[in-house]
């Protein structure tokens, strides 16, 4: 890739490569790839810049949802063992005196204040 290519993706922020102490670009395993992929997406799916960086904005979002989701699964997958540790150390003669909560109605009743005074 032409190194005014290059300037020009580090311009608009499609890649951000490191620095060295003199100035120069120091591009990582993961910016290549990503240089790659931006090359991909313009010279075979003739895609433009603006859309390029929308597309790796977008995919960077998706990665850090799908980060989000696992780690709240986690957390659920932790909250539910502790549930049942602590559903487990209530003593057997206790259990019997547990029933499941059931809601039998779901009626709706509007308060009024002051009405039938």
């Amino acid at each position: 890739m032409h190194a005014q290519t290059l300037r020009q993706y580090d311009r608009l922020g499609l890649v951000s490569p490191g620095r060295t102490a003199g100035g120069g670009r120091r591009y990582s395993p993961r910016d290549v790839a990503l240089l790659r992929e931006v090359q991909r997406l313009s010279q075979e799916d003739g895609v433009n810049l603006a859309g390029i960086k929308r597309i790796i904005d977008l995919e960077s979002q998706v990665e850090a949802l799908q980060a989000r989701v696992h780690e709240l699964l986690d957390e659920l997958q932790h909250s539910e063992n502790r549930r049942m540790a602590a559903e487990a150390a209530v003593p057997a003669a206790y259990r019997a005196d547990l029933v499941p909560l059931r809601r039998s109605s779901q009626a709706l009743v509007v308060w009024r204040p002051g009405a039938g005074r």
